[in-house]
């Protein structure tokens, strides 16, 4: 794994451009349409509909308790990004609301809204925060199932999607799907398969503690082995397997308690077994 500095600044510029580009499409593109995004946000549309509620104040207000229940189970870090994040996007999607909307034309909304919606939040993912609550209920409850966390979204969203037919019509919920489609492919390609297994090989002097850690604060087990380095010496070399989601939160337990020691991540191709599942966490 090449190591990367942590840049605190760098982080929140990026995760605070995500968080706009995010806002523009959804309120530029999408809210004019009748186009729902997914999970929260897309909650939050069709009650901004229904009740004339600005979008700005339901997004926050909705993402409250997935905010408290991530801040419990994924930690401190998750929590500050996305709560950094959550505001970024509604202080635009507030700001956008002012502006002409790009397009009256559906098919353009869906299409350019669903890009620039995928690349916004691909930038949130990839820095480590989320804009929308459901994204870390999902990578909970992929951490008690067999279930990845991009089946638990899609599962969530065709729900909302089916409430957004019955609200505004068949069409509209068609067009929210398509954008979902779009939306998820840009997003792994910014993420890189964000929802892909990884392997993680971890040589240390503090192999105790770095597990216990990446325990605690991820739910996984870890496999502990002798090695013997050629200048170094005696070496303990961890192997664990966690989702690309959980890269970054790997490279913070690592870095916070041993930052010399070396670190490889590989893809996997496939699990047998319950390796990568916690029935703990």
């Amino acid at each position: 794994m090449k190591r990367r500095a942590n840049h605190p600044i760098l982080t929140f510029a990026l995760l605070a451009l995500g968080s706009a580009i995010a806002a523009f499409a959804v309120e530029e593109f999408l809210v004019p349409n009748t186009i729902l995004d997914g999970g929260v946000i897309g909650i939050g549309i069709m009650v901004s509909h229904l009740t004339g509620l600005p979008l700005a104040a339901l997004t926050i207000l909705l993402n409250v308790p997935f905010v408290i229940l991530g801040g419990l189970k994924l930690g401190r870090s998750f929590t500050v990004r996305a709560v950094f994040s959550m505001a970024v996007f509604s202080a635009c999607v507030e700001l956008y609301g002012e502006w002409a909307k790009a397009t009256g034309d559906a098919l353009l909304a869906v299409c350019f809204g669903g890009v620039l919606l995928g690349l916004g939040v691909g930038i949130v993912i990839r820095e480590g925060g989320c804009l929308d609550g459901t994204e870390a209920v999902a990578i909970l409850l992929s951490r008690r199932t067999d279930l990845a966390v991009g089946e638990l979204v899609l599962a969530m969203n065709v729900i909302i999607y089916g409430l957004a037919g019955a609200l505004f019509g068949v069409d509209r919920a068609l067009y929210s799907l398509l954008t979902y489609f779009i939306t998820s492919k840009v997003l792994d390609m910014v993420e890189s398969e964000m929802n892909q297994a990884k392997a993680a090989l971890i040589v240390t002097d503090d192999a105790d503690q770095i597990c216990k850690q990446i325990y605690a604060r991820m739910g996984r087990t870890v496999t502990i082995m002798d090695g013997e380095g050629m200048l170094s010496g005696a070496k303990k070399v961890l192997y664990c397997v966690i989702t690309k989601y959980e890269v970054r939160e790997l490279r913070e337990v690592i870095d916070s308690i041993d930052n010399s020691a070396f670190v490889s991540i590989s893809d996997v191709s496939e699990i047998i077994g319950n390796h990568i599942k916690s029935p703990t966490s």
